[in-house]
């Protein structure tokens, strides 16, 4: 590389990153280079290993909210728990996750998306071993809450640490991964809690925090966070082992020296700082898409999922909710080949119009259900029909409003309000997960008709958001979004 010294172009090519902990040291482009330096040659492979090991933490994100659908029975049976006390067992990840959403944006900033992660990791496995060793409700509370701390971080720092290192024609695609993994956490969470008990199933949920922890000392750090935080040398070596050994990254250096030049990466931001005229806009989308996203009501829809199942004539709601779940994963896998061939606009305005199309249709068949006999055949129809709804509403959001929010939030923010601002757009997201999960039984009981409207209604206002406001970041760099929000 151009930055480069004589001493250091002669220096071990393994020896590690002070910073950032990786195994290797990009020094030059000699054609000597390590065997293990050479796997890595190909720009694709390497960004797509860093993807791998930090998509890690999704799955731990999804494994806890999948966890308590299949262990609810042995759980209540073994610890002697009221419907109430489970209840807010399942609701306290939401409130760690709150807490942890607060911490994450300052977190990611001060000791980089790695660190962060590493310490998203500890409490848990911290949190799950509680679970698997618990006799009464403390240690069973204890444990969700720092799962729920942990995750809180996991889903702010996985996407924006995916946006700055992925190039511009595959950052999309690479940023779904994030839902992706989410989803194939619920269904492993369901999928083996059907054979495994809830104390081990606890010790399984371990497993993607002790893979990741190690994993992480061989990718490089963001080389965005490192060139903010005034490390050169490290900024360079992490971007071109990124990009490939024999690829000439000039340009993009440039590009990222000259937008972070303009901010003092030691000036603290305030709330107040986040008023200027210049921030609304990006501030409005990235907190107006994860608000959205859970107003779509998919946690209620999700939440009475095997009631429906039940109502349509499906005996085994456990089998139905683990093909719900495996649904999930098929729709995000498509939105990850999709969302850089088609762009996210779109892919949102046509995820949140099917998601409107199928709450209509699941609406209209409780309304029905309600006016008829229950052992008449057209009772037995709706059931079906509302089935037809719920699994047509969770393709919707897989394919659009599930992963395009977390990567526009990751785009759209300016670097140097990234910290503080992300964590109050993932607040806000958790916010409403939990407000939809807490509401939606009592919504529920007063009109299922009338709580399938009002989701359809915030659908529908999606459309309308998405279409007018949203702009399109489709095969730009993260320098460019931010030059053409000015």
């Amino acid at each position: 590389m151009t930055s480069r010294d004589d001493n250091e172009e002669n220096r071990d090519l393994r020896k590690p990153f002070l910073h950032t902990g990786s195994w290797y040291r990009m020094g030059s482009r000699q054609s000597s280079m390590m065997t293990s330096s050479q796997m890595i040659r190909d720009r694709s492979v390497s960004v797509l290993a860093c993807v791998l090991i930090v998509a890690l933490g999704p799955i731990q994100f999804g494994f806890t909210g999948g966890y308590s659908s299949p262990t609810q029975a042995a759980i209540t049976r073994d610890l002697n728990l009221t419907v109430s006390e489970f209840s807010l067992f399942g609701s306290l990840s939401n409130v760690g996750a709150m807490v942890g959403a607060i911490a994450s944006g300052q977190i990611a900033e001060y000791i980089g998306r790695k660190g962060s992660l590493m310490i998203a990791a500890i409490p848990n496995i911290i949190g799950w071993l509680c679970i698997s060793i618990a006799k009464d409700t403390s240690f069973l509370y204890m444990g969700r809450l720092l799962e729920g701390f942990g995750v809180g971080i996991i889903s702010y720092t996985v996407p924006v640490y995916i946006a700055e290192i992925a190039p511009q024609n595959m950052r999309g695609g690479l940023g779904s991964v994030n839902q992706l993994s989410v989803t194939i956490g619920i269904m492993l969470a369901y999928l083996l809690g059907l054979f495994a008990n809830w104390r081990i199933l606890a010790i399984l949920g371990t497993l993607p925090c002790l893979i990741l922890i190690p994993g992480l000392f061989f990718i490089p750090e963001s080389p965005r966070w490192l060139a903010k935080m005034g490390m050169t040398d490290d900024f360079e070596s992490s971007l071109q082992v990124l990009r490939g050994f024999d690829t000439d990254i000039t340009v993009e250096v440039n590009e990222i020296k000259r937008s972070v030049a303009s901010s003092n990466r030691r000036t603290a931001i305030r709330f107040s700082d986040l008023k200027q005229r210049r921030y609304w806009f990006p501030l409005m989308i990235g907190i107006g898409l994860l608000v959205l996203q859970q107003l779509s009501g998919i946690n209620g829809v999700l939440f009475y999922a095997s009631n429906i199942f039940q109502s349509a004539g499906i005996s085994s709601s456990d089998a139905a909710t683990l093909g719900l779940g495996a649904i999930q994963v098929i729709a995000t896998a498509v939105s990850t080949w999709l969302v850089d061939k088609t762009g996210r606009r779109i892919l949102l305005t046509v995820s949140s119009a099917g998601m409107t199309i199928s709450l209509i249709v699941v609406a209209a068949a409780f309304f029905t259900k309600s006016f008829v006999e229950e052992n008449s055949s057209l009772y037995a129809a709706m059931g079906i029909l509302s089935v037809v709804g719920v699994v047509g509403m969770v393709i919707g959001f897989s394919l659009g409003m599930g992963p395009i929010p977390w990567i526009i939030m990751s785009e759209i923010l300016p670097v140097n309000i990234k910290g503080l601002a992300g964590s109050i757009a993932t607040l806000s997201n958790w916010f409403i997960a939990w407000l939809i999960t807490m509401t939606a039984p009592l919504l529920l009981a007063w009109s299922s008709g009338g709580t399938f409207t009002l989701y359809m209604l915030m659908c529908a206002a999606t459309v309308v958001f998405a279409t007018i406001l949203v702009p399109e970041t489709k095969g730009k760099t993260l320098e460019e979004i931010q030059f053409s929000l000015r």
